[in-house]
């Protein structure tokens, strides 16, 4: 068991330095997903040495158990690993096993659906910080099946902020900037630009995150982030929607539901640029919640469906590639939420396979050579967009080994 473990904590150092995001690694799981007190809305983000539950839910697209182990690792506000021994920042073992699942109910998809919840039994955090549970599958060690990132907040500092559309490269047009002070009366931070790091995102996304942040102004118990070109944001548009609660009618956003044995096949209503006009919508800014209509438990009565997607393109194409995204895709620019051109249908279409639920999702394009996405050639941006932000603020004293996390807010355009 301890060669086992030296393996994995291999695996995690060489597969995750740098990376944020939450990523499927075997096609047989799905619906990664992470709750806060069972709050489907809530950033990832629990309360040191508080009654904050952390749950981490996924599904194995089989009836066959797995013996899933957990690893818990901790990591710098980059997301490399910190410089903390597993005996500073957890309290009990790691490598424990998920001993909470479920065999899916009534499917024409069967799957088992997993769960564990932090903390527990086995396992107590007791560091703030960024971290990452990587999961395996205890008959295939090599590799993990699938990770999940979280942070750990210590309060220390109060956050305010706010979000205008009066920015400093255009006045209520296709931009909305981020402004925030930290105050930290009480707390010791002796300099502040080298000991505290910044992070701002956008809608909970990873794509279009900002980092590196220099302070405006600096007093003696505040920081300042003022008129930053850096936190000008491309205002985009609201989330596109859709509803799959049911195979018996085609809810919002469907066209039509079709058995095609084995699976239910449900087309999306083909969608519309989006550059010419704002799109009012309630939507959950990104975010998806499974559920199906006749469920007294979704977790295992919702089915697994094939969604098809498509976004007509009549003009010739741009150089580079466009991306499905939403909470659904983890911000995992990858091929599996490429679009692919269809000459006979003069759209641009991928199929997912979705546990049945209510969606938000969003096209983005990246061009050729580049990792910066733009909502411009498909949704639009536009200053009226109800836009979400998240600030999270670390701080590493002189002489730390690891970043805390010491503030956190949430500010809303509306």
């Amino acid at each position: 068991m301890k060669k086992l473990l030296i393996l994995c904590v291999f695996l995690i150092t060489a597969l995750f330095v740098k990376a944020q995001r939450n990523e499927v690694f075997s096609p047989n799981i799905q619906s990664l997903q992470i709750k806060v007190n069972d709050n489907w809305l809530a950033p990832p983000i629990v309360n040191l040495n508080s009654d904050d539950v952390l749950e981490v839910s996924f599904d194995e697209l089989s009836h066959e158990y797995h013996r899933f182990q957990y690893i818990i690792s901790h990591h710098n506000a980059d997301w490399t690993p910190s410089g903390l021994s597993e005996i500073e920042f957890l309290e009990g073992f790691n490598n424990s096993p998920i001993e909470d699942y479920k065999n899916s109910l009534n499917t024409t998809m069967q799957y088992t659906h997993y769960r564990v919840s932090f903390p527990n039994e086995q396992v107590k955090l007791k560091a703030s910080g960024n971290y990452i549970i990587t999961i395996f599958d205890d008959n295939d060690n090599s590799k993990p099946v699938c990770k999940a990132c979280f942070s750990v907040i210590e309060k220390k500092v109060t956050v305010s902020a706010t979000v205008s559309s009066n920015t400093d490269i255009d006045n209520n047009k296709s931009h909305q900037q981020v402004s925030f002070n930290v105050n930290y009366n009480g707390y010791n931070i002796r300099n502040p630009q080298s000991e505290v790091k910044i992070k701002v995102m956008q809608n909970l996304r990873e794509d279009n995150c900002v980092t590196n942040l220099t302070p405006s102004y600096i007093s003696s118990n505040e920081l300042k982030y003022e008129h930053n070109k850096n936190l000008i944001f491309d205002a985009g548009n609201e989330y596109r929607r859709f509803e799959m609660v049911s195979v018996k009618y085609a809810a919002q956003g469907i066209q039509r539901i079709k058995f095609f044995d084995p699976y239910y096949h449900v087309t999306l209503i083909p969608d519309e640029l989006r550059t010419k006009n704002y799109s009012y919508d309630q939507d959950q800014n990104g975010r998806y919640l499974v559920r199906y209509d006749w469920a007294t438990n979704n977790d295992i009565e919702a089915d697994y469906l094939l969604v098809h997607f498509s976004l007509p393109w009549k003009d010739e194409l741009p150089d580079g590639n466009f991306y499905l995204q939403g909470a659904f895709t983890h911000d995992n620019l990858t091929d599996n939420y490429c679009l692919k051109y269809n000459p006979e249908t003069k759209a641009l279409e991928t199929i997912q396979l979705l546990k049945q639920g209510a969606y938000n999702y969003q096209y983005l394009f990246v061009p050729t050579n580049s990792n910066k996405t733009t909502t411009a050639l498909t949704e639009g941006n536009y200053y009226e967009t109800e836009n979400e932000y998240l600030i999270l603020v670390y701080h590493r004293p002189f002489g730390e080994r690891y970043d805390r996390l010491i503030g956190v807010q949430q500010v809303y355009f509306k």
